[in-house]
């Protein structure tokens, strides 16, 4: 990783040519995300954003050349870059790895939020986004999983805005720890804003989470269900994290991490909802401090 990383620091240029191909490649996301965090760690917001926009420029002129769309160039840029790069300046504002991800949580929550105050009842708009799914699939000659989701819109509408902010929030700061990874590697650098291995929601998240879960069972809405369960996913991060502080500091084999995230592929909803109740629990007990003063 480290030559990779040299490279795309050394030069603007490289910069450039690395985030105009890598937001073309599969897993778009994750790579070319990823990117945009090392070099906005490295060289700061405004350098990051100029890089980021030339790397734009260069690729609406290929899309004009090959007729390939702007508007969803545009739109993939946006969503790739722009959440992890705010995120990568708050983390070089504040020193703080821990507080990005924090704020991040935050802006979850209040996502899922919004979309109940917009939306008033976001049921009814992921049931025409889900019918919309099915036509596309048929147009697709896909005709089981277009049936499927026709026939499975009416129970999925309703868990689809928690489903789609848990999952988002969750890409988004996994391209932010694998981008300051990229950073660390780099000749000098090390844990300049912390560990990830350390990260800690804290009590104040856990406790909106507990308020939040026992509000909903009484008062039976939608929008505290919804805000209840991302905010008990938000904790399968710092799951994950202690994974890593095992390996790091209780000398856990690196296979058996390496399993735990081939097994949240195979097993997603399973491993994220343990990782979560783990994370959790470490959130109220801190067990990792409990570690360290024994």
């Amino acid at each position: 990783m480290q030559p990779v990383a040299k490279w795309l620091v050394a030069r603007p240029q490289n910069a450039v040519l690395g985030l105009a191909a890598t937001l073309l490649l599969p897993f778009a996301q994750l790579i070319s995300g990823s990117i945009i965090v090392l070099l906005t760690l490295q060289q700061g917001l405004r350098v990051a954003f100029l890089e980021s926009v030339a790397a734009l420029a260069i690729l609406g002129v290929l899309s004009l050349i090959v007729s390939a769309p702007l508007a969803q160039l545009l739109v993939n840029a946006v969503v790739t870059w722009l959440p992890v790069m705010l995120l990568a300046a708050l983390m070089v504002r504040s020193r703080s790895l821990t507080l990005a991800f924090q704020v991040s949580a935050i802006a979850a929550i209040v996502v899922t939020m919004g979309f109940f105050v917009v939306l008033d009842d976001p049921t009814v708009f992921w049931g025409d986004v889900l019918m919309r799914l099915s036509a596309f699939f048929a147009e697709l000659g896909l005709q089981e999983q277009s049936d499927l989701l026709a026939t499975q819109k009416d129970l999925l509408a309703p868990q689809m805005t928690m489903v789609v902010v848990g999952s988002s929030w969750s890409i988004i700061v996994l391209v932010l720890a694998l981008g300051y990874a990229l950073y660390r590697v780099l000749p000098g650098k090390s844990a300049t804003f912390g560990r990830f291995c350390d990260l800690n929601f804290g009590r104040v998240l856990a406790l909106i989470m507990a308020v939040t879960s026992v509000t909903a069972v009484f008062a039976g809405t939608a929008w505290l269900q919804n805000i209840a369960f991302v905010a008990f996913v938000i904790f399968w991060v710092q799951g994950l994290a202690i994974v890593h502080w095992m390996h790091l500091e209780r000398g856990v084999h690196i296979v058996v991490v390496i399993g735990l995230y081939a097994l949240i592929f195979v097993l997603n909803a399973l491993v994220v909802i343990g990782l979560a109740a783990v994370g959790y629990t470490d959130a109220w007990f801190e067990f990792r401090n409990r570690k360290k003063r024994a």
